[in-house]
C-alpha cells in the first residue's frame, strides 16, 4: 500500500527498531566479540531525518574475560525522495566505551571485529536507499537498494514491543 501522507510515515516510522533478521548477515561468530543488541533509531522531521544504526558490544582480549564494553553507532541523515524510500548518507561512525570499561589495547581491531558482525549496510549506508516494504506498529521491512546492497531485505520489531528471552545452553 503507498504511503498516504509524509506525517503518518514519520509517525509509524519513528522510534527505536531492533533488528531481528538481515539477508546480508552471513557472519561466523568470533570468541572476541559478542554483540548484544542491534537497534536502528530513527528520527523524522518531514522529508529529513536522521538514522542512527546502535550496536552494544561486549570484547574479550584475551577471548575469556569480557572485560571492555560500549557501544558503537552509525549516524547517518536521510531524505525521502519516492514514496516511502529512504536515501541515506553516512555523517559518523562513533565508538563510545561504556562507564568504568577497560580500553581494548587494540582499537582498530575492535572497529574491524564490529566491521565484520554488523549487517554491511548498517555500518556503511553510504549509496544506497531503503524502500519500506511493510510497516505496522510493532513490525518494520525494509528492502534495500542501490549498487552494493540491491535486493538486501532486514526486518525489525519496534523496541520494547516484544520480550525476547534468550535461553542459555547447559
Amino acid at each position: 500500500m503507498p504511503v498516504q501522507t509524509i506525517d503518518f510515515l514519520n509517525l509509524a516510522m519513528t522510534g527505536e527498531w531492533q533488528l531481528l533478521f538481515s539477508t546480508n548477515l552471513m557472519v561466523r561468530p568470533n570468541r572476541k566479540l559478542r554483540l548484544r543488541e542491534l537497534v536502528q533509531k530513527i528520527e523524522s522531521n518531514g522529508f529529513n531525518g536522521s538514522v542512527t544504526n546502535m550496536a552494544q558490544w561486549d570484547f574479550a582480549e584475551d577471548e575469556e574475560t569480557f572485560d571492555a564494553t560500549g557501544n558503537f553507532n552509525v549516524k547517518c541523515s536521510y531524505t525521502i525522495n519516492q514514496g516511502a524510500r529512504m536515501v541515506v548518507d553516512l555523517d559518523d561512525h562513533e565508538l563510545r566505551p561504556a562507564k568504568g570499561s577497560k580500553i581494548p589495547s587494540d582499537v582498530p581491531a575492535l572497529v574491524g571485529l564490529l566491521h565484520r558482525a554488523i549487517p554491511k549496510e548498517m555500518f556503511d549506508p553510504n549509496g544506497h536507499a531503503m524502500d519500506t516494504t511493510y510497516l505496522d506498529a510493532d513490525l518494520r521491512i525494509v528492502r534495500l537498494t542501490g549498487p552494493n546492497h540491491e535486493g538486501v531485505r532486514n526486518i525489525f520489531i519496534r523496541k520494547g514491543s516484544i520480550t525476547i528471552n534468550p535461553v542459555e545452553s547447559a
